[in-house]
């Protein structure tokens, strides 16, 4: 298994929105694949929101409402996308030889 420092931030959260972490030293595991998917779906999802905000910022007519759903939705985006950030940069450190 691997060590302590090396476990690996999952893309979605438990109870509480507590985060989850994967301990495995294999790469290509059921687990990995699925969490590497998942982020996959995220970042995917993120870049379509990210062209719904640009129209509907560009949209004068755009109500409040639509203003608050677009809002919260570029919330749990952000969120997602800052887990999967978060993930990626420490198993590029993990992996990284010491001394560099």
């Amino acid at each position: 298994m691997t060590a302590h420092n090396e476990l690996r931030l999952l893309p979605w959260s438990g109870p509480d929105g507590k985060p989850c972490y994967l301990s495995t030293d294999d790469r290509d595991g059921y687990m990995s694949r699925l969490a590497d998917n998942i982020e996959s779906v995220q970042l995917g999802m993120a870049a379509e929101l990210l062209e719904q905000a640009l129209e509907t910022l560009g949209d004068e007519d755009a109500g409040l409402e639509d203003l608050r759903l677009l809002a919260k939705e570029l919330t749990g985006a952000l969120r997602d996308v800052l887990r999967v950030a978060t993930s990626r940069g420490h198993l590029l450190a993990v992996s990284e030889p010491h001394g560099s």
